[in-house]
């Protein structure tokens, strides 16, 4: 260990898609397509909740926070993948390693929470409508969301401080795009059985939990609804969950595509899978946030209305 002490890692080099020049300059053009569509998306619908009292609801404070949570997300890393796609030798130092991998890790985790609590408010609004203005009060939809992102926070902390506090010597390659957690810790001098551990119940937590509960809460509010005698009130109930529902599914049906799907045995075609695997992780991080504000908007007549009224005023005042 004392020689591994004297070369210390200082900075990180992401490898990204060195290997590949060529389709460097293409992905360029298409990430900052689908970032410039995310920032858009999501900052109109920031806009449109905050502006429009008819939306000032739990269901669409809850839309602000995940739309302002995207931003957040995919600002952790997009400007560093799209930075790399320019810079001949790509890298980062260990502290900016370290902020982006927080950054990320507490956005994902959030996310997953917020889409529970999301869920919840589903359930009450269709389940217990009488009761939906006294449980979902501001008193309480407020807190949830707080908690919601201190949770992220919270977890988020405990995982890279368990991870910046590993020895890192020799090897600084990062096989990525940014510093992707299991990238960094197979680069560790040391067991990381304690990160993996760590990571294991937080994922337990953070996704499973989630995952369970919104479960349960469908099973629930479809029962409800198909108990409502006549077709157009089960469409109309149905359509004030579809948009969650949709954005719930894609969001974590991206992330079993990701981990379920089976690796190559052929060792010819490790690099190409290798590729595809950053690739795919890459765009699993940009697909949900670029979805989000376009459901919402195309599923939600109430968003469509708002966004439709506010451009109107733009123009009248002009």
């Amino acid at each position: 260990m004392e020689g591994s002490n004297q070369s210390a890692v200082t900075e990180f080099v992401l490898l990204g898609l060195s290997a590949h020049p060529k389709l460097e300059k293409t992905f360029f053009v298409l990430i900052l397509s689908m970032y410039l569509v995310i920032l858009l998306g999501n900052g109109v619908l920031i806009l449109v909740t905050i502006h429009d009292s008819r939306l000032h609801t739990p269901m669409y404070f809850f839309l602000g926070n995940l739309s302002f949570l995207d931003i957040c997300y995919t600002t952790s890393s997009v400007p560093l993948v799209l930075d790399g796609f320019l810079t001949p030798r790509k890298t980062i130092s260990f502290s900016g390693c370290a902020v982006q991998m927080f950054l990320s890790f507490a956005m994902g985790a959030t996310e997953c929470v917020l889409l529970g609590m999301m869920a919840f408010d589903r359930y009450v609004a269709i389940c217990n409508p009488l009761r939906y203005p006294v449980v979902m009060s501001k008193a309480a939809y407020v807190p949830m969301a707080a908690s919601s992102w201190v949770a992220g926070g919270i977890n988020s902390l405990v995982q890279i401080s368990l991870a910046v506090q590993l020895p890192f010597c020799g090897d600084n390659v990062i096989n990525h795009f940014i510093c992707e957690i299991l990238a960094v810790l197979k680069l560790a001098c040391a067991d990381i059985s304690i990160n993996v551990i760590s990571m294991g119940v937080a994922n337990v937590i953070f996704l499973g939990v989630p995952v369970l509960f919104i479960s349960i809460s469908y099973v629930f509010i479809i029962a409800t609804i198909l108990r409502i005698p006549s077709a157009e009130g089960r469409r109309k109930a149905f359509s004030t969950c579809s948009a969650h529902l949709t954005v719930v599914v894609i969001f974590y049906g991206t992330i079993l595509f990701m981990y379920a799907k089976p690796k190559s045995k052929d060792p010819l075609g490790a690099d190409k899978q290798d590729v595809s695997d950053k690739l795919i992780s890459l765009f699993y991080g940009l697909l949900t946030p670029m979805l989000n504000p376009i459901i919402y908007s195309l599923r939600n007549k109430d968003v469509k209305t708002a966004v439709r009224y506010i451009v109107a005023q733009k123009r009248f005042t002009h």
